[in-house]
């Protein structure tokens, strides 16, 4: 599967074999301003689809994260802790958040980019 899956509470996801990378997309940044602090679950855990796992906070909100698939967390981005902005300057890239090992399918209400692209104009 090529490219990045998004989910409807902003959440996307890079899928390679059985490992999942995710965090929150550029719209969700955006929308929150200054990412300032993030509470993040230990590797380990195990997460099913659309569960929290963590909050993301803002000069402006906090907003829960929510997990896009089910599987179990194998790794959190500890640069986060020291640069939370990262989520703000590299959404994509060094903000990610969690990596998963999938178990079971993806769920199907998961969006390609042209998808999540039309589902974020309509949320504006």
């Amino acid at each position: 599967m090529a490219g990045r899956l998004y989910t409807r509470s902003h959440e996307w996801l890079a899928v390679e074999g059985k490992t999942a990378t995710a965090g929150i997309t550029d719209f969700a940044q955006s929308q929150l301003g200054d990412v300032v602090f993030l509470e993040l679950p230990n590797p380990g855990r195990k997460l099913a689809a659309g569960e929290s796992f963590g909050v993301v906070e803002s000069v402006k909100a906090a907003s829960d994260l929510y997990s896009p698939v089910t599987g179990r967390v194998t790794a959190v981005n500890d640069k986060l802790a020291g640069k939370p902005e990262l989520i703000n300057s590299d959404p994509y890239g060094d903000g990610w958040i969690l990596k998963l090992e999938l178990s079971g399918e993806l769920p199907r209400d998961l969006m390609d980019e042209a998808a999540y692209k039309q589902f974020t104009e309509s949320q504006k």
